[in-house]
């Protein structure tokens, strides 16, 4: 049976950035093979990851709408085919896109075939990571369900751990199947604040751990370099594997 974990935060938190760490630690932990799902409209996994994408569910579904569909085969047939096409793989961990919706402001047919495609593919994975798109909505359009872990993503704002507050008690609202929910507090200078741990023990929010601000992430994030590959001895990375340690 997979074990899911999805991610989830405000933006610009670095929830994509720790996606890639998950993803690392458990490759690292040979708890592969794994499958990566960027369910984030504005994908940017692939380059978390090093990964060139050239087709996305968005894409596909958009083919199949303009009636780009060969002669001899149905719709459902060149949809399957291009849903494969559609995953990128690995030696360790395959990667599956969703991209641009089909229309303006309208996800729900990607979302409907990402989650359809999901379901078809995991039985072929021990496990599964899912970077959502920033804010709440995936959340509401159930995008995100059934999944062991929901891990929210904050820094150390005070609307980004509101808006963390927020995605728990939604998740919690609509009992979208979630095992456990917990929190982890990225790019931290200093040690968190009172006021932060109250807000977090007034929401029955519980706290994973932190990772601390890294010049080396920021510069491989700027400079275009897949952060995957930054040193096991980095102190983000240490501090991110700690906390991976304690909740797998």
């Amino acid at each position: 049976m997979t074990y899911s974990i999805a991610l989830a935060g405000k933006g610009g938190t670095g929830k994509t950035t720790v996606a890639g760490m998950l993803i690392k630690y458990l490759v690292n932990k040979e708890k592969t093979p794994i499958i990566a799902v960027d369910a984030d409209s504005n994908a940017n996994l692939n380059e978390v990851l090093g990964l060139e994408v050239t087709e996305t569910i968005g894409n596909a579904r958009e083919e199949m709408k303009k009636g780009v569909v060969p002669g001899g085969i149905t719709k459902d047939v060149f949809m399957s085919m291009k849903l494969e096409q559609a995953v990128v793989e690995t030696p360790d961990y395959d990667l599956i896109v969703m991209g641009q919706p089909e229309g303006q402001g309208c996800y729900c047919a990607a979302n409907t075939l990402l989650t359809g495609f999901i379901e078809r593919l995991t039985d072929n994975y021990p496990y599964l990571v899912m970077d959502n798109e920033a804010g709440m909505e995936h959340i509401s359009r159930l995008t995100t369900k059934n999944v062991d872990i929901l891990l929210i993503v904050s820094d150390t704002s005070r609307r980004g751990i509101l808006a963390a507050v927020r995605i728990n008690d939604l998740a919690k609202n609509l009992s979208i199947g979630v095992g456990k929910t917990y929190l982890i507090v990225n790019q931290v200078k200093e040690e968190l604040s009172g006021t932060v741990l109250e807000m977090l023990d007034k929401a029955d929010l519980e706290l994973a751990g932190t990772i601390p601000e890294d010049k080396t992430i920021y510069e491989y994030d700027l400079n275009g370099r897949p952060t995957i590959e930054i040193s096991d001895d980095n102190r983000a990375i240490k501090a991110a594997f700690a906390i991976f340690d304690n909740i797998i």
